[in-house]
């Protein structure tokens, strides 16, 4: 599981190059960061580079090292290329979402890798749901639709409340994108592992009709 495909080497390299440059070059960082108002001012290639760069080495860190654990697992079942494709369209789609909630918010920025990598990871939990997953204070391994329903009821609070410096939006839509992307590719899932697939949409209804409901 942990022999790293091209398709993965070249991901983190991309994103370990860009965020070092960012690092280095305030400028750099500012021109390419996910920024509402630079968005709607015409600049929408942010929407893409914004997911290349991080805030820090361990913000960084962070991103690859659970891209490292759930990227063979998309890769196993559909080969790199649909792999790449779940990955680029969960970043679009991670900042699609923060654009949808935060377009009134001129001053909103972001950036990382949170929402393509939480595609691959909801797209392998979806794919694989039996895997038991570690997770800090919790001495026991958990099943990962557990872990992934739990992580976005959790990108619900954190929306709502604000919590923390952390997109939880672009988390969010990013898990939209892996799992609608992973039914089109492998629609027999709806049929196989249909309680699992209702499961795993839960979160996503939840936060459409707290939307509608002007909730959030």
């Amino acid at each position: 599981m942990y022999n790293l495909h091209l398709a993965t080497i070249a991901i983190i390299a991309a994103n370990v190059l860009v965020s070092l440059r960012g690092f280095n070059d305030q400028n750099f960082f500012e021109r390419y960061k996910f920024s509402i108002g630079a968005i709607k001012a015409g600049q929408r290639e942010r929407m893409f580079t914004s997911g290349f760069l991080h805030v820090d080495i361990s913000h960084l860190f962070f991103n690859m090292f659970t891209l490292y654990f759930f990227a063979n697992v998309v890769i196993t079942w559909f080969g790199p290329t649909k792999f790449l494709i779940i990955y680029f369209i969960s970043l679009v789609a991670g900042s699609l979402l923060a654009l949808f909630f935060h377009k009134d918010e001129p001053y909103y920025s972001a950036v990382g890798a949170s929402g393509a990598v939480t595609g691959i990871l909801y797209a392998a939990i979806l794919l694989k749901p039996d895997m038991q997953l570690g997770i800090l204070f919790i001495p026991i391994p958990l099943p990962a639709y557990v872990l992934g329903i739990g992580y976005l009821l959790y990108s619900i609070y954190g929306m709502k409340s604000r919590l923390g410096n952390i997109g939880h939006t672009a988390h969010f839509g990013g898990a939209i994108g892996g799992y609608v992307i992973t039914l089109l590719f492998r629609p027999s899932l709806l049929v196989t592992d249909t309680l699992m697939v209702l499961l795993l949409a839960l979160p996503i209804v939840i936060l459409f009709v707290l939307a509608k409901m002007s909730k959030i």
